[in-house]
């Protein structure tokens, strides 16, 4: 799993391990680290986590839709708003927790992007 890539955007020690791709190493990924500010790899990585946040909120709120009867699930009046607060709240977590693995992909996409354009910039500094 990429954990060990998203974990290098953190600092620490996580930063000198090899970053993984599917169960392999990923070099590329590897390299468009060091051409990336560790600033910019946690905004990429809170980035990556939101947009797993979302699409969670999406699934939940789907999932949830068709429930009917009482509790905080039921048809009842006032209980729209607060299962849409719970599902955001749910997806949240999930995400925070490892998600599904969205924010993996997601996030590795956004590095190899702004290791792209950076090498670009060095190359044509206009």
């Amino acid at each position: 799993m990429q954990n060990s890539a998203m974990n290098a955007a953190s600092g620490g020690r996580a930063a000198a391990s090899m970053p993984m791709f599917h169960g392999r190493p990923d070099y590329q990924l590897a390299d468009a680290l060091t051409k990336v500010p560790a600033k910019a790899q946690a905004k990429a990585k809170a980035t990556a986590q939101d947009f797993e946040a979302m699409f969670l909120n999406s699934m939940f709120s789907n999932m949830t839709s068709g429930l009917k009867g009482e509790g905080p699930f039921g048809d009842t009046e006032g209980t729209g708003v607060w299962r849409s607060m719970l599902t955001q709240q749910y997806s949240k977590s999930f995400a925070k927790a490892g998600g599904v693995g969205i924010s993996d992909d997601v996030y590795r996409t956004l590095i190899l992007q702004q290791a792209k354009r950076a090498s670009q910039i060095q190359e044509n500094p206009t």
